[in-house]
């Protein structure tokens, strides 16, 4: 499968991430980057581009963007996705951040990874949702999935 080589997150406007929340952003730029699997499907006997692809992934009028160019920057397919199936994940997956954060600073180990795995179980829904909203538009493994929700996560942060 194809991949990503390059992610340009547009926020600009938006509220400045906490010290997590920019941390949560930089691993996950980080190991997309490293390994990932993103292509585009192949749609009514039409060229798919092939990639490798750079991302610019954004929201613009409430919807979610994935602006794909190749690398010499000469644009291979743009797609926007409503950010209603994400809202109550995303919510879920910032309050658990939230407490988990808290407690690695004041809990014994055994209550840090019981909220860790909890932390993970909405991860890994909100990796299903992101696939199932993609389908038909790109096809991604689940780990990139999770690190492409991760990025969604910080983008609504500061929408």
């Amino acid at each position: 499968m194809s991949k990503i080589i390059a992610i340009d997150i547009e926020d600009q406007g938006h509220t400045a991430p906490t010290p997590e929340i920019a941390q949560e952003r930089k691993v996950a730029i980080s190991d997309l980057l490293e390994s990932n699997s993103f292509a585009l499907p192949q749609r009514d006997d039409r060229d798919v581009p092939k990639g490798p692809f750079k991302l610019l992934l954004c929201i613009k009028e409430r919807r979610l963007v994935f602006d794909l160019s190749n690398e010499s920057d000469q644009a291979q397919a743009e797609f926007h996705l409503s950010l209603g199936p994400f809202r109550q994940v995303v919510k879920d997956y910032f309050q658990i951040c939230e407490s988990y954060f808290e407690a690695v600073k004041k809990m014994a180990p055994g209550q840090i990874e019981a909220i860790d795995m909890a932390r993970r179980g909405i991860h890994n829904e909100g990796a299903r949702v992101l696939q199932e909203r993609l389908e038909g538009k790109a096809e991604v493994d689940l780990d990139t999935a999770r690190r492409l929700f991760t990025l969604i996560c910080v983008l609504h942060w500061g929408a």
